[in-house]
């Protein structure tokens, strides 16, 4: 979903699974940043608020639209046809709202505007909305892009070693296991996250959490920005409790909390997939290197979801080398920078529910090369 248009680019030729789950080359790559933005068209960097705007506002309209109809209608329906309606709602209004989600996200990377303080206040307004403290994760973000693929400085779905992998780790390596991990993980992996750095890189300094403003994940110019955070999801909060104080608990948890989980759900599994293969490489401080890092990661096809999640699903290669590009240009530049990259762009069409099983079962810990003397470059194993 989405509004103003954009190019439409044909998908990636067809691979066979073994393709698929070839490595990708870890060597240094015979081609640079700048040659890379050479090849895609000027226009393509050029934000424009008009354009912005529209992709937002249709997201709204579209949220609006199911608020009104779930708020309106259901209540008229039979008791039977209840047990349909809501969870249309929840899985419609869930796959707008990550939308809405991956615009907020946008602003973090001043791909919104040319303007930082009108990025900075729709990101805040909107990722507020949904419960994500803007700045806290603005900065722990940008610290993702600058450290992509990085075994000491990555901020999320950073890898084990083998020797990290706790005892009890055998007895989930199995379906069963596997099957309640990633309930965890859809779950509750994201306030996990938030709160507790769960996923991320350790801290020895400290307590990492997002929403203290004193913790070692930010410096201090940017510790009174998490208080404007928090501050704005205690606004949200109060806002949620006046609402259920007049509608009931019930209303907000169908209305709202459980889209919510649903835009928790998506952004864990388009995360984790796009950082997660058994043909990408990580590097530790030996061996990684920016432009190497930002090449370690998958552009994966959600079909339709792709448009609703506005291309972060199928564009993210070019997403962390140009961070700074809107969305609505990301394709154009995807197939632009393509023949460069060559073998060092991956693109896996795998349906995503087939994928996230697939990447569960294989991508358990990482280990140095054992086919190369590149000991700093570590790959996925599954072998416990």
């Amino acid at each position: 979903m989405g509004a103003g248009g954009r190019m439409q680019v044909s998908p990636s030729p067809k691979k066979s699974e073994t393709d698929t789950l070839k490595r990708v080359p870890c060597e240094t790559p015979p081609f640079t940043v700048g040659e890379l933005k050479k090849a895609i068209p000027p226009h393509c960097f050029k934000r424009s608020i008009p354009r912005s705007f529209s992709y937002l506002i249709w997201d709204i309209i579209v949220a609006s639209c199911f608020y009104y109809v779930a708020t309106t209608y259901f209540p008229l329906l039979p008791h039977p046809l209840s047990y349909i309606a809501w969870p249309l709602y929840w899985a419609c209004q869930g796959c707008v709202l990550t939308g809405v989600w991956v615009i907020a996200h946008e602003c973090g990377h001043h791909a919104f505007s040319d303007y930082q303080w009108l990025d900075d206040t729709v990101g805040l307004i909107f990722h507020s909305f949904l419960l994500v403290p803007y700045f806290s994760w603005k900065y722990s973000h940008r610290r993702h892009h600058s450290n992509t693929g990085s075994l000491e400085r990555d901020e999320v779905f950073v890898p084990k070693k083998k020797s990290d992998i706790k005892w009890y780790g055998k007895y989930l390596n199995n379906p069963l296991g596997r099957t309640v991990m990633l309930t965890v993980q859809f779950t509750l992996g994201w306030p996990l996250y938030l709160a507790f750095n769960v996923s991320g890189r350790p801290y020895p300094e400290g307590f990492a959490c997002h929403f203290h403003p004193n913790a070692p994940i930010y410096n201090d110019r940017e510790r009174l920005q998490i208080y404007v955070s928090d501050a704005g999801i205690l606004a949200v909060c109060y806002g949620l409790y006046r609402y259920a104080a007049a509608q009931g608990v019930a209303s907000m948890v169908c209305l709202y909390g459980v889209p919510l989980l649903i835009v928790n759900a998506f952004l864990v599994l388009i995360t984790y997939l796009q950082h997660t293969h058994p043909s990408l490489p990580h590097y530790d401080s030996s061996e990684w290197d920016w432009l190497r890092g930002a090449l370690a990661t998958v552009d994966r096809d959600y079909g339709i979801l792709n448009k609703v999640f506005h291309n972060i699903t199928d564009t993210h290669v070019a997403h962390h080398l140009f961070s700074t590009m809107p969305h609505y240009h990301a394709m154009e530049a995807t197939k632009a920078i393509k023949p460069i990259l060559g073998d060092y762009y991956q693109f896996d069409g795998t349906p995503w529910v087939k994928a996230m099983w697939r990447e569960a079962k294989e991508c358990i810990y990482v280990e140095p090369d054992r086919q190369g003397e590149k000991k700093g470059v570590f790959w996925y194993n599954n072998k416990l």
